[in-house]
């Protein structure tokens, strides 16, 4: 893709500039006359280069508007200062002017006497606005880069090594979410807490190796068996998060016998010699009106739930007593 370069000046100012922007083979340029069209320009689509003429209308309050805007890269603003020699007041104005502008306005200043310069100053100054592109160019790369690595941890962060799920930090970043989400659309979400019964004596009988292959395979059967709105985490050891949006707990502790019937139905073959048989417990529980809005009561009452299925004796599924669901919902037990 072309370094798209956005000229901010008259058409004589453009026709001065050096000719390898002109010629557009490396560039994709666009010019805008004024201070306002090249801010309809830019809110369209910020460019990778601004080139400022300094003569005209408000130049310097549009290089510091281009700064301000809220963009994961802004554009490398050049001011090149076309004004005449007779409008500098001292020997030391250029200095000062260009210290001045490089702390507030621009990232590079450039004098750009076009009128009045000589062929040999004339091609000094185009090989210098080129560098100040090329540089405007690696840092907009490095940048990208940086935030490409930083996407990279997030993700890192956020991810469970072992299974490739979203993991606990994900679920407390998420959750909160689409609690605002669904409060806002005024449409229902319920969470289900699922754990693996007997998943220590798994470890005790066959070793963690083969208690950490039960845990990937049915974090696939789970994934595979869900819509592409909900969000599967893993919570921590051998329990599992589902968010379900859009779904009351009537819907919830549907799906949540569905997906016991799923991880229970068919066994888990390990390799050629063993197959395991394997059933999960699942408490549900549906977003109410004084829940919190970073979802730890529902977690909490799902888990209460998740608990009773575990003491009614595993492998079923258990949502919130009648007089705490908001409208009236029915518990499953299998």
């Amino acid at each position: 893709m072309k370094t798209s370069i956005l000229v901010v000046g008259s058409y004589k100012f453009y026709n001065a500039l050096p000719e390898q922007i002109r010629e557009q083979t490396n560039f994709s340029v666009e010019v805008a006359s004024s201070v306002n069209e090249a801010r309809s320009c830019a809110q369209i689509q910020l460019p990778d280069i601004l080139l400022v003429q300094a003569s005209i209308y408000n130049s310097e309050k549009f290089c510091q508007w281009s700064k301000a805007q809220v963009t994961l890269t802004c554009p490398y603003c050049i001011l090149l200062e076309d004004r005449p020699q007779s409008d500098r007041l001292s020997g030391t104005w250029e200095v000062e002017k260009t210290a001045a502008m490089l702390e507030d306005i621009a990232d590079a200043y450039v004098p750009f006497l076009w009128m009045e310069a000589s062929q040999a100053e004339q091609k000094a100054t185009n090989r210098l606005i080129l560098a100040h592109i090329q540089v405007g160019l690696r840092n907009g790369k490095k940048y990208q880069e940086l935030i490409d690595r930083n996407n990279t941890l997030s993700a890192i962060a956020l991810a469970d090594p072992l299974t490739q799920l979203n993991n606990r930090r994900a679920l407390e970043r998420n959750l909160p979410e689409r609690i605002l989400e669904s409060r806002s659309n005024h449409r229902p979400l319920s969470l289900l807490i699922l754990d693996v019964d007997r998943f220590k004596l798994i470890n005790d009988t066959y070793g963690h190796l083969v208690g950490d292959l039960v845990l990937q395979l049915l974090s696939y059967r789970l994934k595979h068996n869900l819509r592409s709105p909900d969000k599967l985490f893993r919570y921590g050891g051998e329990e599992f998060v589902i968010i379900l949006s859009n779904n009351d707990c009537q819907q919830a502790l549907f799906i949540g016998d569905r997906l016991r019937g799923v991880i229970g139905d068919q066994t888990f073959t390990i390799d050629a010699t063993l197959s395991l048989n394997v059933t999960i417990s699942v408490g549900v529980a549906c977003l109410q009106s004084l829940d919190d809005r970073e979802g730890i009561s529902l977690i909490d009452r799902a888990d209460r739930c998740l608990l009773q299925a575990k003491a009614a004796g595993r492998n079923r599924v258990m949502g919130c007593p009648e007089q705490l669901c908001e409208p009236k919902k029915v518990v499953i037990a299998v």
